[in-house]
């Protein structure tokens, strides 16, 4: 068995989580299969599956291994589609990451969608409030909200989202509407904390510089369903995002304070690796993912 075959039954004694059920869907018996991850372990110099018993197991080096061998596999299929002159039709898996929320709110429908436009592709989402390394986790395309440093990525920019302050019109009854930043001190708020301490709130000034607010926080949470849960509840004032709170503004449950002291307005872009030829499925992805994205950013945000 070569190298290839070897790093694709690998790919299914992982996926499948045994190395029975991996040589029934290869057609290979299980001694083959356990042969061809030992070769494989052999070649590479390090254990890639922890055995017992009961279970199969993915090592450290396992899991990158896994990452790295399924973007090879999926270039290696796409490559022979462009070489069989099927380069124009989209097949294969295409994996998306973004934020937790934006992610279920825009992304997964756009994904359904893909998928139901082109039949010949899989998908695979990680929807995480983290920065995802597209190499290490094997990744081929991601949405990032912020300003982008000078990388190798190449980048797609989709629309942009503010950064708003808002709270519930009950609340804002009992509590009065706060004019400017500092009168958020006198009121309760619901802020996230993630280090230390909870960051304060940075508004720009009206003579260019900056004020720095450090609003009681009567309510600190690591994430934005529960700050806009909260909010609406009456609990307090709170800053997120403008796509997180935007369903229970546009239906009134919420309402933006202090709309002329945002900051400047944060971009939405599509990323993917540079530096080679992007597949098919991937050029498809982010062509019909802009375009969707495009529309829902402009309308709601």
């Amino acid at each position: 068995m070569d190298r290839i075959d070897g790093m694709r039954v690998f790919v299914a004694v992982a996926e499948a989580g045994g190395f029975a059920p991996a040589a029934r869907s290869s057609s290979l018996s299980p001694p083959a299969v356990t042969r061809a991850v030992a070769a494989l372990e052999r070649r590479i110099g390090a254990r890639l599956l922890h055995r017992t018993t009961r279970s199969v197991r993915l090592t450290e080096a396992g899991a990158r291994f896994l990452a790295d061998a399924k973007r090879i596999l999926a270039e290696l299929d796409e490559a022979e589609a462009t070489a069989a002159g099927a380069h124009g039709e989209p097949r294969g898996q295409v994996a998306v990451t973004a934020p937790l929320l934006f992610g279920k709110m825009h992304v997964t429908p756009v994904v359904l969608d893909f998928l139901a436009r082109y039949p010949e592709v899989a998908a695979r989402t990680l929807f995480a409030d983290r920065v995802v390394d597209l190499m290490d986790e094997g990744i081929d395309v991601a949405v990032r909200i912020a300003v982008l440093p000078d990388s190798t990525l190449s980048a797609v920019r989709v629309g942009q989202v503010r950064r708003v302050v808002c709270a519930a019109p009950d609340y804002l009854a009992r509590r009065g509407t706060p004019q400017a930043p500092r009168d958020l001190e006198d009121l309760d708020c619901i802020g996230f904390q993630s280090g230390p301490a909870p960051a304060p709130w940075v508004f720009p000034g009206r003579d260019g510089g900056g004020e720095t607010v450090r609003p009681p926080m009567r309510l600190l949470v690591n994430n934005a369903d529960v700050a806009v849960a909260a909010a609406i509840a009456g609990h307090g004032v709170t800053r997120v995002l403008s796509y997180q709170a935007a369903d229970a503004v546009r239906d009134g449950r919420l309402t933006i304070l202090l709309a002329d002291r945002e900051p400047s307005p944060i971009p939405v872009q599509l990323v993917h690796l540079e530096g080679r030829r992007a597949a098919a499925r991937v050029r498809a992805f982010v062509e019909f993912a802009a375009e969707r994205l495009r529309a829902v950013l402009g309308a709601a945000m």
